[in-house]
């Protein structure tokens, strides 16, 4: 009978401690931005079933409390240009994104990993194995183009085209968010600019958007822009310009500024166009892309081939040295030759020790051509394809365009399989484990280009209400608990080119839907983000 009323003593005291709990999580004492671009308050924030259930003081208690003060607390930040697409399939956890301060990834420049019509068993599949962050990608409208007709330089018969607006439209009601094209690499480039406005009027339907990595980076910039904005114009869709740069040297200092321009009237006009960008002076990209565009005009096979021929080359060198041609922005041209393309990842054993030097420099030491080295590369790596890092901008052009108001931020990397690790697409850029914090730490803190407020605003509320994430981006009763708390004096990016998967410092909280992901700076395994899907989906 004694231990009979010990447990009931035990049982009751456990009870009233449930009962005397509150809230799931009470975050105190924090400098809440809202992320509106208002600044800062001072508040409590209590979080009950994944959504924000009071700001303001709080008497209640949590199960769980973390003082912030001193510290800021600000909606979870939004990846406007992630590569995850894959790399979630195979490890959820998401740690160089959580890490930064990110909770919603949106994906695909190259499209799901998946068929149009497996894109319903595609999120499920995410969702049954446990996402930390939340979600969402787009179908690429090149996907569709190969899937029909193949990888070749031709245009699609009235019938194919039909074909491919019938995918789009599976793809939209299964929850893409819209079409992607990246229009420098084949078998993206084939598309012409009426092909595109007929696939994004599909999108249009359903309220969707045509994001695009555009024609031309360099010296066509402004004629990709141009381009983008009349796909826009003319099927009705919203515009989206993928990782905004001006990267023709010749032109640093003017294209950009043309290009935001460019960019204005539009919407002036009352087009929908946006544009994101990351904050580094250097692109990364594979090194197949150094070839003209012709190489690959029928086909990956018949390409392979072309890189071998000697006859080929010769050709294929003599452009590189014309500079930028109609159909192909000659990246090598535009970054400033090759002394300004670094290796920085062969998937060779035997080019290892070339990692992190560029082209120039390795052509020394081999006594050979850097053109020659490159493509052998691409040969001797496929079908993984060797990558670069592209010093192709200006600081200042960067600078010009992360002011601008409509511009958000998207890091273009995907997630590490293993904190530490490169990224899942084997590119080694500080932008994986840098670009959020970098925001802040430079662009704020030290160079004073943006606000902390307007800084947060282009991380949150501004992506979230592009993509037509209304119960995110924003701090505020009812909404979902997307929340990061870091401190203004430490936050630091530390990845560099040298040190690509350095840590950041000075993000101690990430929460996903009221859970904590990232508890004083390590990741908890917890699994709750969402898959986010489109404006035009469709209930199975």
């Amino acid at each position: 009978m004694y231990k009979f009323f010990v447990l009931l003593t035990l049982f009751v005291s456990v009870l009233v401690q449930a009962n005397d709990v509150d809230y799931d999580l009470v975050i105190r004492d924090g400098r809440v931005l809202d992320g509106a671009g208002n600044p800062w308050i001072s508040a409590d924030i209590a979080i009950q079933n994944g959504k924000i259930a009071k700001i303001g003081r709080i008497t209640g208690k949590g199960r769980r409390e973390i003082d912030a003060s001193s510290k800021y607390v600000s909606p979870g930040w939004i990846d406007m240009m992630d590569q995850s697409g894959q790399a979630l399939r195979e490890v959820g956890l998401a740690p160089n994104k959580i890490n930064m301060g990110v909770t919603t990834l949106i994906a695909g420049e190259a499209g799901t990993p998946v068929k149009a019509e497996e894109i319903n068993a595609y999120f499920k599949e995410l969702e049954d194995k446990g996402i930390s962050v939340n979600f969402g990608t787009y179908y690429s409208a090149t996907q569709a183009r190969v899937a029909v007709i193949g990888d070749v330089d031709v245009d699609p018969t009235p019938n194919q085209l039909e074909e491919m607006k019938k995918l789009i439209a599976i793809a939209m009601e299964a929850g893409a968010m819209g079409i992607t094209t990246a229009l420098i690499y084949p078998p993206s480039s084939y598309h012409k600019t009426n092909e595109l406005i007929e696939l994004s009027k599909v999108v249009a339907k359903y309220d969707g958007i045509y994001a695009s990595h555009i024609r031309d980076e360099s010296a066509g910039l402004l004629g990709a822009v141009s381009e983008a904005i009349r796909i826009g114009e003319e099927s009705g869709a919203s515009v989206e310009i993928f990782h905004l740069k001006a990267s023709y040297y010749p032109n640093w200092g003017s294209d950009m500024k043309q290009a935001l321009a460019l960019i204005k009237a539009a919407r002036d006009r009352g087009v929908y166009v946006t544009a994101d960008l990351y904050p580094y002076i250097a692109g990364g990209t594979g090194l197949e892309i150094t070839a003209p565009s012709w190489v690959y005009a029928d086909g990956i096979e018949k390409a392979l081939v072309r890189l071998k021929n000697p006859e080929l080359r010769k050709r294929m060198k003599k452009e590189i040295k014309a500079g930028s041609q109609p159909g192909w922005g000659n990246i090598v041209y535009s970054s400033g030759g090759w002394k300004n393309v670094v290796l920085a990842n062969s998937h060779l054993d035997n080019y290892k020790d070339f990692h992190g030097q560029n082209f120039v420099e390795i052509a020394k030491k081999l006594n050979r051509d850097p053109a020659d080295i490159a493509w052998d590369l691409v040969l001797e790596a496929y079908p993984k394809g060797p990558v670069a890092l592209y010093f192709m901008m200006s600081e200042d052009d960067v600078k010009l365009a992360l002011k601008s108001p409509f511009v958000s931020i998207g890091s273009d990397a995907a997630s590490a399989l293993k904190e530490g690790d490169i990224d899942a697409i084997g590119l080694p850029h500080p932008r994986s484990y840098g670009t959020f914090p970098k925001i802040i730490s430079d662009y704020v803190r030290e160079q004073n280009v943006l606000t902390l407020p307007e800084a947060i605003r282009k991380m949150t509320s501004w992506p979230a209400a592009r993509m037509g994430l209304t119960n995110r981006g924003v701090l505020r009763k009812g909404l979902a608990a997307d929340i990061v708390i870091f401190d203004f004096d430490e936050i630091d990016d530390t990845a560099t080119w040298n040190n690509p998967t350095a840590k950041p410092k000075g993000i101690d909280y990430v929460v996903v839907n009221g859970q904590l992901v990232l508890d004083g700076g390590k990741h908890t395994g917890a699994t709750p983000g969402h898959v986010l899907r489109g404006s035009g989906v469709i209930e199975h």
